[in-house]
C-alpha cells in the first residue's frame, strides 16, 4: 500500500493511493497516520477495506508529511561508504546516532526554508525507514517484523551549524522544514528489497546525487536492531538511514544552497519531491 497525508498544513487527512494512482480518503476509517494505524494490526486493517467504495480526494491537494505525530526522528551519519570517502570521514565501526527534531518535519514538496545566518545549507537524499510495532532488544532477524514501511526524506542540513558550531550535529539539522517526508509511506510488503533501491537528487536540474542504498555501510535490519540497544522505537518513529555522495560539502569547490533553488529527488518505488528554496523571514 502507498499511504499518504493530504491537505493543508495541520489540516492533513489521511489517504491511500488506488490502483489508478488517485487519492482515496481514508479518514472514515482511520483518524490518521499514526500510532497503533501504523503497527501490523493497524494496516492489516487498511488492506481488507474495498477502495473503490472510499470517496476521492477533491481538487488539487497539497501532500502532507506522510506521519503523523512523530515522536522520535533518528538520524544516521556517514552510512554510506562512498559518501564518507567524499568528505574525508573515517568508516564508523558502529552507526553514527544524532537526532533531528521532529519540528523539521513538512511535506514532501513544502518550501525548504534556509535559516537566517546560513552559510552552508545542503541537501541529502535518504531512504526513511517508519517504525510500525514496538522495538526494544530486538534481534536483527526479527527487525523487519517491526517496520511498517518505507519513505523518502530529504536530510537537509546546515554544514557550518552541524560542524563548525561546537556541539553534536543536531543543531544543523533540526531547522524548520529541514525534514521533508514522502510522499508516501510504501508498506513493507511493496519494497522486495530495502538494499536495493536507487536513489538521486538534482538541484536546478543538474544531477548532484546518484547512488543506492546497496552502498549503505549498515542496512536497515541492522540499524533497527541497534537502535532498539539504546531506546524502544515506537509506531511512527523515523529512522533516516544516510546518503550517497553528491552532497555540497563533498563537491570541490563545495557548493550550497541558496533561495530560488529547486531540489527534486527521489528513490525507486518511493516517489518523488520536489521543493523551492526560501530564505527565512
Amino acid at each position: 500500500m502507498k499511504l499518504l497525508r493530504y491537505g493543508q498544513p495541520g489540516a492533513e487527512k489521511p489517504g491511500i493511493l488506488d490502483a489508478d494512482g488517485k487519492i482515496r480518503d481514508l479518514s472514515a476509517h482511520v483518524d490518521d497516520l499514526a500510532g497503533g494505524v501504523l503497527t501490523a494490526a493497524g494496516l492489516q486493517k487498511i488492506a481488507a477495506l474495498d477502495l473503490t467504495t472510499l470517496p476521492l480526494a477533491t481538487g488539487t491537494e497539497r501532500i502532507g508529511p506522510c506521519v503523523a505525530r512523530t515522536g522520535k526522528f533518528i538520524c544516521v551519519g556517514l552510512n554510506y561508504a562512498d559518501h564518507a570517502a567524499e568528505t574525508g570521514a573515517k568508516i564508523p565501526e558502529e552507526p553514527i546516532l544524532f537526532m533531528k527534531a521532529t519540528s523539521a518535519i513538512t511535506g514532501p514538496n513544502d518550501n525548504v526554508i534556509i535559516p537566517r545566518k546560513s552559510k552552508k545549507t545542503d541537501w541529502e537524499v535518504e531512504l526513511g525507514v517508519v517504525i510500525g510495532d514496538e522495538a526494544r532488544y530486538v534481534s536483527e532477524d526479527d527487525a523487519m517484523k517491526h517496520v511498517a514501511g518505507f519513505c523518502l526524506i530529504n536530510d537537509v542540513s546546515e554544514r557550518e551549524f552541524q560542524s563548525e558550531r561546537g556541539g553534536q550535529w543536531t543543531k544543523g539539522k533540526s531547522a524548520d522544514s529541514f525534514g521533508p517526508i514522502g510522499p508516501w509511506l510504501v508498506t513493507r510488503d511493496e519494497v522486495a528489497d530495502p538494499q536495493n533501491l536507487k536513489m538521486w537528487l538534482t538541484v536546478d536540474g543538474v544531477s548532484r546525487q546518484n547512488g543506492s542504498t546497496k552502498t549503505m555501510i549498515f542496512g536497515v535490519r541492522f540499524l533497527v536492531h541497534y537502535i532498539s540497544q539504546f531506546m524502544s522505537l515506537q509506531p511512527g518513529d523515523i529512522i533516516s538511514t544516510g546518503t550517497p555522495p553528491g552532497v555540497g560539502l563533498g563537491m570541490k569547490p563545495p557548493v550550497f544552497l541558496h533561495a530560488g533553488q529547486t531540489i527534486r529527488l527521489g528513490i525507486e518505488g518511493l516517489g518523488e519531491q520536489t521543493q523551492l528554496t526560501v530564505d527565512a523571514a
